[in-house]
């Protein structure tokens, strides 16, 4: 029963990584008003919540449950997977820097400027990180299947 319930926390903070991550895509649109820069500076506060629960219910599952750390560890696909979640953890700096910069402006009740440049990037960084996570439940569905174990 707890190895469902590891699954299940560790799937369902996922979903909210995903879901928090769409919102700020969703909400990051030229103009940048005050409510929505508001808006979008909490969204990424939850989202590195979110990051961090899933970073933890995973480790969770991999040392205490499932098929034993071991079998994670050598297994590329598993190394693969970790890789995609480190890569989405670097690129989500460039927004989050962004978002915190913003700081300031809201204290003051101004909405932030936001450049066109600055605009473009984080729209593709965010992009790229909602990429990078399609990738992962795929990777974690082929290594319970038995994919990437490396030859001992």
């Amino acid at each position: 029963m707890a190895y469902a319930i590891a699954a299940y926390l560790h799937f369902l903070s996922l979903f909210l990584l995903f879901g928090l991550l769409l919102l700020e895509h969703q909400l990051f649109r030229q103009p940048i008003t005050l409510e929505r820069a508001r808006s979008l500076f909490r969204t990424d506060i939850l989202f590195g919540i979110a990051a961090g629960l899933v970073l933890l219910t995973g480790a969770a599952r991999a040392i205490f449950y499932g098929k034993g750390l071991a079998y994670y560890l050598n297994n590329s696909l598993f190394h693969a997977k970790i890789g995609l979640f480190v890569g989405v953890a670097l690129l989500s700096i460039y927004p989050t820097v962004t978002f915190l910069r913003w700081r300031p402006a809201l204290q003051a009740g101004h909405s932030p400027q936001v450049s066109p440049a600055t605009g473009r990037w984080v729209r593709l960084v965010i992009r790229l990180e909602l990429l990078a996570l399609l990738f992962i439940p795929l990777l974690a569905v082929l290594m319970t299947r038995g994919f990437g174990v490396l030859a001992e």
